[in-house]
C-alpha cells in the first residue's frame, strides 16, 4: 500500500517515479506566490501533489512532517474526493469492543464495534457494556424514523406575504417532490413543513436518501425546489440552509422531529448481571440516571440527557467514515432506566443519527474496512438497509457505553478506571 512517497495504486502496482526537475520548478513557483497549493493536482499526480505540498509546508513552518506523510489510504481518491490541499493523514488508534449481540430489524447477530479514539478507557468501557448486553440476550434496537433534512430560508415582503409563501409550498408538496426526483435516481422527497418568523419563511424538506447520508443529495434537490418556490410566490431565497434543518448543531427540532436515522435501543438487565458485571445494584443505577442524566442535564439546560453518548457516536463515526461533525447529534440522546421485577430496563433514544454506507468518507480505504467489519460496506439490499443496519449497531454501541459509565458511577469506580487505564497517570 502507498506510504510516504508510495507511488502505488490500491493494487500495489508501481507507478512512475516523480519528475524532480518539474517539482523543483513547482516549489519555486509556490515560494514566489505564482502557484496556489490547490492547483498542484492539475500539474502532477495526486500522490505527488500530496508530497510536494507537504514538503512546502515543512519548509514554510520549519517542521518535519514525516509521520503525517506515512499512510496507507489511496491518495488519488482522498485528495480528489475527500480533502483539499491534502498533505498526508492523521492516524487515530482504533480499538474493538465486543462482540455485542444486537436484535434489530436490520442488524441481527454478534458484532465487533470499531472505535477510533485517543481517549483511554473508552473502548474498555464500551466493551464492558457490550459484555452485559450480550449476557442479557442482546440489545433490542429499532429505527423510529428515517429522513435527511434541508431547510432553505426565504425573505418575504410582509407577514401576509410570508403566510402565502408557506401556504403555497404546503399546497404544492407533490409537485415539489416530483421536481426533487429529477435531481436524483437514489432518493426522494418524503415530507415538507413550513415555519414563519416575521418575514422569514423556512421550508424544512425531508428526504429518503437510501444508503447515503445524503447531505449533497438533499442540497441539490433543495436548490431546484427553492427555485420553483421563488418563481411562483415572489419569495427571495436567502440561503439553501436556514438552520432549521438543523445541520451540525444540537437542536431541539432534530430531537423532536428526527433527522437522519432515529434509533432506540434497550436491554433488560437482571439483578445478577448488574452485580456481576457492574459491581453495583439496580437502585444505584436508577438514582445515577435520575440525578445525573435527567435532573443534572435539565438543571444545566442541556439538550441531551445522557452520560456520554456522543463519545461512542464520535468514535464509531470516525472509524466508519461518517461526517465527524455530525457526532454532535449524538449528544441529544436521552437515556432512560425503568425498574422491573427482575432488575432494570435501560434504553437510549437517539433522534438524530446522520449516517450512510456509501459516499463521503465511507470509500476511504481504512474506513471502508471498518464498515466491512460490521458487514455494512456499500449499498444494501434493499437500498437503505445497510445505512439502517449501521444506525442500529451504533445505537447498540451507545447503549453499551451508557450502561458502563452509569454502572461505574453507581459503583464509584470512575476515577479508579481512568487511573488504571492511563488517563489519570502523571506524565
Amino acid at each position: 500500500m502507498a506510504g510516504d512517497d508510495g507511488h502505488r495504486n490500491e493494487a500495489g502496482n508501481e507507478k512512475a517515479g516523480p519528475d524532480r526537475e518539474k517539482e523543483g520548478q513547482i516549489h519555486a513557483q509556490l515560494k514566489a506566490g505564482l502557484l496556489k497549493l490547490y492547483e498542484l493536482e492539475k500539474l502532477i499526480p495526486p500522490v505527488d501533489a500530496v508530497r510536494v505540498r507537504r514538503e512546502f509546508i515543512e519548509s514554510e513552518t520549519g517542521t518535519t512532517l514525516e509521520n503525517i506523510g506515512i499512510f496507507s489510504i489511496d491518495a488519488d481518491r482522498a485528495a480528489t474526493r475527500n480533502c483539499e490541499n491534502m498533505i498526508g493523514a492523521v492516524q487515530v488508534p482504533i480499538g474493538v469492543a465486543g462482540p455485542i449481540a444486537v436484535n434489530g430489524e436490520y442488524a441481527k447477530g454478534l458484532f465487533w464495534l470499531p472505535l477510533a479514539t485517543t481517549e483511554g478507557a473508552l473502548v474498555a468501557s464500551v466493551n464492558r457494556g457490550a459484555s452485559a448486553i450480550t449476557k442479557a440476550g442482546g440489545a433490542e434496537v429499532r429505527i423510529l424514523h428515517d429522513g435527511m433534512t434541508r431547510a432553505p430560508v426565504f425573505s418575504a415582503k410582509s407577514v401576509g406575504h410570508a403566510k402565502k409563501i408557506a401556504d403555497w409550498a404546503e399546497a404544492h408538496e407533490k409537485e415539489l417532490a416530483a421536481i426533487a426526483q429529477t435531481t436524483t435516481t437514489h432518493g426522494k422527497m418524503t415530507g415538507l413543513v413550513t415555519f414563519v418568523t416575521g418575514t422569514s419563511v423556512f421550508v424544512r424538506l425531508e428526504f429518503d436518501t437510501k444508503d447515503a447520508m445524503g447531505m449533497n443529495m438533499v442540497t441539490i434537490a433543495s436548490a431546484k425546489i427553492s427555485e420553483e418556490i421563488a418563481k411562483n410566490t415572489g419569495a427571495r431565497l436567502i440561503a439553501l440552509s436556514g438552520n432549521m434543518c438543523a445541520d451540525k448543531k444540537p437542536a431541539a427540532i432534530n430531537g423532536i422531529m428526527g433527522r437522519g436515522r432515529s434509533v432506540v435501543a434497550g436491554i433488560a438487565l437482571s439483578h445478577e448481571t448488574i452485580e456481576k458485571v457492574f459491581k453495583t445494584d439496580a437502585k444505584s443505577m436508577l438514582e445515577v440516571n435520575y440525578r445525573k442524566n435527567l435532573v443534572g442535564s435539565a438543571r444545566a439546560g442541556s439538550m441531551g440527557f445522557n452520560a456520554h453518548a456522543a463519545n461512542v457516536v464520535a468514535a464509531m463515526f470516525i472509524a466508519c467514515g461518517q461526517d465527524a461533525a455530525h457526532s454532535i447529534d449524538g449528544s441529544t440522546c436521552m437515556t432512560t432506566i425503568d425498574e422491573t421485577d427482575t432488575g432494570v430496563y435501560v434504553a437510549v433514544t437517539l433522534p438524530s443519527l446522520p449516517v450512510g454506507t456509501v459516499g463521503g468518507g465511507t470509500g476511504v480505504d481504512t474506513q471502508a474496512e471498518c464498515l466491512k467489519i460490521l458487514g455494512v460496506a456499500g449499498g444494501g439490499t434493499p437500498p437503505g438497509a445497510n445505512a439502517k443496519k449501521l444506525a442500529e449497531i451504533i445505537g447498540a454501541g451507545v447503549l453499551a457505553g451508557e450502561l458502563s459509565l452509569i454502572g461505574a458511577l453507581a459503583a464509584q469506580h470512575l476515577a479508579r478506571a481512568h487511573q488504571e487505564l492511563g488517563r489519570g497517570q502523571k506524565r
